[in-house]
């Protein structure tokens, strides 16, 4: 498929902020089975933006904002040609080897429940195949719900809470994974809704498992799937902290409101053709 995505992210503040500082994990990378056609980012005020790569591989650009700033926002759009791979990842930018994405985090901790229920999903079956019941598991156990957002929420907690965001179901098959001795990573991401819900409150997650002899393979808990052509992988981590759209830090008193849209849709061009 050819995707055309935007992504508009709107910080206001209640107050003048004198500097603003945010680290954006925006830009999607190519490699088999995606390939990025075009790609920008335009900030609505004077601003430098450093490019780089961060050590899991994805592609970032730091920002930097001279206040006065009462609201600022990002958008970052662009086309990716997309094909189904079955989830499986090849030829991405890789820096780190497979053993590092077993190690826990705070978001990924897990109590004995949920160490319990991934162990008991499939237990004499191969690898591979533990990690689809624990995708398809996570979503019979778990509902979707988006009234349960919170980012700092653990994946222990949300297991036993049962519902939850992608970003939950995610941790909690990351954490899964890894009790079996899977290798397992945060993605965040795009996924074109084939219902034709082309506009979106954010942006989509899921997990990645390393399974021998295949190397990474896409699954997500969320849709009870492997990631096919509808999905842009955007970046990766050990949980969500490390794969976030946008993180960073801001001189200046008062609250601060932040407002997030998406637009996945097919491109005008494969729309026409």
């Amino acid at each position: 498929m050819r995707l055309s995505i935007l992504h508009r992210t709107t910080y206001t503040y209640s107050q003048p902020q004198t500097r603003l500082m945010q680290l954006l994990r925006m830009t999607p990378s190519s490699h088999i089975g995606q390939h990025v056609v075009d790609w920008h980012i335009d900030i609505d005020r004077d601003a430098r933006l450093r490019y780089r790569r961060d050590g899991f591989g994805n592609e970032t650009a730091m920002l930097y904002v001279d206040g006065p700033v009462d609201t600022i926002t990002l958008t970052v759009a662009g086309e990716i040609l997309t094909e189904d791979t079955a989830g499986i990842v090849q030829a991405a930018n890789e820096p780190l080897p497979p053993l590092v994405y077993l190690r826990a985090t705070p978001l990924t901790e897990l109590d004995e429940g949920l160490a319990s229920f991934a162990r008991d999903l499939a237990p004499d079956a191969s690898p591979l195949d533990r990690a689809h019941a624990l995708n398809r598991g996570i979503g019979e156990r778990m509902r979707f719900d988006t009234g349960t957002m919170d980012v700092e929420r653990a994946a222990a907690t949300a297991f036993a809470a049962g519902h939850g965001v992608c970003q939950d179901m995610a941790h909690v098959f990351i954490a899964g994974a890894r009790v079996l001795g899977l290798p397992a990573r945060y993605v965040s991401g795009h996924l074109f809704r084939r219902d034709g819900a082309s506009d979106q409150p954010a942006a989509h997650a899921w997990a990645e498992a390393y399974v021998d002899g295949i190397g990474w393979i896409g699954f997500d808990p969320a849709n009870a799937i492997c990631p096919d052509d509808a999905y842009v992988r955007v970046a990766v981590g050990l949980d969500y902290r490390e794969a976030a759209p946008v993180s960073g830090a801001r001189t200046g008193g008062g609250m601060e409101t932040l407002d997030v849209g998406v637009r996945v849709a097919l491109s005008q061009i494969q729309s026409q053709g």
